[in-house]
């Protein structure tokens, strides 16, 4: 994982006009490419929860978009797409072609998280999930998360750290549900927190360009569209600012509550706009 404790705090916001314009503008004040200098892979995690179409799921142009980028500087690095879907109706390579994201494959490696060989990890800290099983990878990569930017029917929001719920195998985490995640259900927001002190993402892209309202799966979009794009090295900083953008407050979202000060910084948020070239 990347030591971006210098990056507490700090959120970079852009207008959003096509993911081929707005995307590298806020790609390049990060200072992504210096950051990915070390590493050789790179774990790319979409919002492929079910097959619906954006703006529930992540834009495959938006991801699309950061592949082209990170080629474009690294041309040697090792670029995988990973997702686990919580539909148990079909697997995720069902979504990865639906949602176009097979066009990917030349470039990148396309894998179902659900099915990856998990570690076993344990934490006394936690107390929903004092004994976890995660995906190897997410040991051995540079993690970007990329979800989108919506409102959630039973914790608030669903924003990056939200996401990584992704990558928690059925195999363990279904417990006999009617959903491939069913366990996080009981005690969502601290299964969330939990999570997200095992393994939480390196970098954050929240696509905001559109938003969900009212809830993850149905319902309006926001209106007017929101019309940004988010970038952030601090997963409990970029929820923050993502839970303002849905005209919320952060502080009435539990995990981002219990996250604040272990995982990142709520606030004061260090908001900058994108310099132009």
């Amino acid at each position: 994982m990347t030591d971006a404790s210098r990056d507490e705090g700090v959120i970079w916001s852009a207008d959003f006009t096509s993911y081929r314009e707005s995307l590298p503008l806020v790609l390049e004040s990060t200072h992504l490419v210096d950051e990915l200098a070390s590493y050789q892979t790179v774990l790319i995690k979409p919002n492929l929860v079910e097959d619906l179409d954006p703006p529930i799921t992540t834009h495959v142009d938006l991801v699309k978009a950061l592949v082209d980028y990170i080629l474009q500087h690294h041309p040697e690095i090792r670029i995988i797409v990973g997702e686990g879907t919580g539909a148990l109706e079909y697997d995720t390579f069902h979504c990865f072609e639906q949602q176009g994201y097979a066009k990917l494959s030349d470039r990148v490696q396309l894998l179902d998280l659900n099915i990856e060989p998990c570690r076993r990890l344990t934490n006394d800290r936690c107390k929903r999930w004092p004994e976890m099983y995660l995906p190897e990878l997410l040991f051995d990569c540079f993690l970007i998360s990329v979800p989108v930017l919506k409102a959630h029917s039973l914790c608030r929001v669903t924003l990056t750290m939200k996401n990584m719920m992704g990558c928690a195998p059925p195999a363990h985490y279904q417990q006999g549900g009617a959903w491939g995640k069913s366990s996080f259900h009981m005690k969502l927001d601290e299964a969330v927190f939990d999570l997200n002190r095992y393994r939480t993402p390196d970098f954050t892209v929240i696509d905001a360009a559109v938003g969900m309202a009212k809830a993850h799966l149905w319902g309006p979009t926001c209106s007017p569209p929101v019309g940004k794009i988010v970038a952030s090295y601090d997963p409990v900083a970029v929820d923050a600012y993502g839970t303002g953008l849905l005209k919320k407050s952060w502080r009435d979202i539990g995990h981002i509550k219990m996250a604040n000060g272990i995982l990142g910084r709520a606030e004061p948020l260090d908001v900058r706009e994108p310099t132009h070239a």
